[in-house]
């Protein structure tokens, strides 16, 4: 039974993924290699689940998710269920990802549309029904990609032309199918939803424009774009669901693709996007300063990811309260609230630090809010 709760973003608060535990990871190569079946996998996945839930609880975290733990990546296992899409490997797309120590290409595959976008099932209905029935105090959240994500990496050209000659078809189709599974998870009693979208915060990124604009986007606008999408798919979504966007500039094995502050998005992304909150990543100078905050205009709530999942090193409080202050110049800070960055585990690889550090920055978080807000 769940307490009542403040609508989300709550004060203290995280973006989703957690590290897989090493069982998990074998039992998924086990299942891979075929010496378990998918209800063997599904059962340690179900008791991996339930202890990550209860650690979410313990460290007084308001909301808690299943850490992804049933999913390879953080966007692709949503993206491959859509009825319509097929998964393709395309080595000509690939994202670079770095941090100061490494650096390495990836070519994941690619969504290509082949049919017309429909919802055929709901996806994470039964994932989310699990967390649903195991959390005790926190409510649980899910998170999903965000529509503009199945267009991003590979644009018009992974849209095939005989299916879709014109892409207002194609994007009133995506945003009809986003909107059944929105209605869909809140029928299953999901009232915290979020969409994650690292597109939006790519698009700050001069070298990610030049790559719209080179697979024939269009690199000016395309955000607004992405922004009208969204909001169509959340038209009329339920009063009592809560509806978060977080955005990043790519997390992978503790390397990043993208950098740039959200100056260009800031005035379309704040003003027009409706959702609750927008969780941000600002734990380095990647990001850029607190300056766009002065669009967030009243009655939305921003999360500022102060705290880094890329390394294990715990933040200091009083660093984290001053650069509360210092975003607080721009927008009021009762609008503001505290988590990490990113998620620690936006692959099944997961970042560079360990459980024990992962916890502990949780339950910083948790601290620094409460001392801050009074309350999470």
């Amino acid at each position: 039974m769940t307490h009542a709760h403040h609508r989300p973003p709550f004060r203290g608060d995280h973006v989703g993924s957690l590290l897989r535990p090493p069982e998990l990871l074998a039992a998924r190569d086990d299942f891979a290699a075929g010496r378990i079946t998918a209800d063997q996998l599904r059962e340690i996945e179900d008791v991996a689940i339930a202890e990550v839930v209860r650690m979410q609880e313990e460290v007084g975290l308001a909301a808690a998710t299943d850490g992804e733990l049933r999913r390879e990546s953080w966007h692709m296992d949503f993206i491959y269920q859509l009825g319509g899409i097929q998964k393709v490997q395309d080595d000509t797309i690939r994202v670079a990802f770095h941090n100061d120590q490494k650096s390495f290409e990836w070519a994941p595959p690619s969504a290509h549309v082949v049919a017309p976008v429909r919802l055929e099932h709901t996806i994470f209905g039964d994932a989310f029904s699990y967390l649903r029935d195991t959390v005790s105090t926190a409510l649980p959240k899910i998170t999903i990609p965000s529509l503009s994500m199945v267009h991003y990496r590979g644009g018009r050209s992974a849209i095939d032309k005989s299916v879709y000659p014109d892409l207002d078809q194609f994007w009133a189709d995506l945003a009809a199918t986003y909107a059944d599974e929105v209605r869909r998870l809140h029928d299953l009693g999901c009232r915290y939803l979020q969409l994650d979208d690292t597109s939006l915060a790519y698009m700050n990124d001069p070298a990610q424009r030049q790559h719209v604009a080179e697979i024939g986007g269009d690199p000016e606008h395309q955000h607004e774009r992405y922004i009208e999408n969204i909001n169509l798919a959340l038209t009329g979504r339920p009063g009592d669901l809560a509806v978060t966007t977080h955005m990043c500039r790519g997390n992978n094995q503790s390397m990043w693709a993208a950098e740039g502050g959200y100056e260009f998005v800031a005035d379309a992304l704040f003003s027009r996007l409706e959702v609750d909150g927008f969780f941000c990543e600002w734990d380095d100078e990647r990001s850029g300063g607190f300056e766009p905050l002065r669009f967030v205009p009243r009655g939305k709530r921003v999360v500022l990811g102060l705290v880094t999942t890329k390394r294990g090193e715990l933040e200091s409080k009083d660093e984290l309260k001053r650069r509360i202050d210092a975003a607080a110049k721009y927008v009021d800070i009762d609008q503001l609230c505290l988590s990490t960055q990113c998620g620690f585990s936006s692959t099944k690889e997961g970042n560079d630090l360990t459980p024990r550090q992962q916890w502990d920055k949780l339950a910083l978080i948790v601290e620094t809010a409460t001392e801050v807000w009074g309350e999470l």
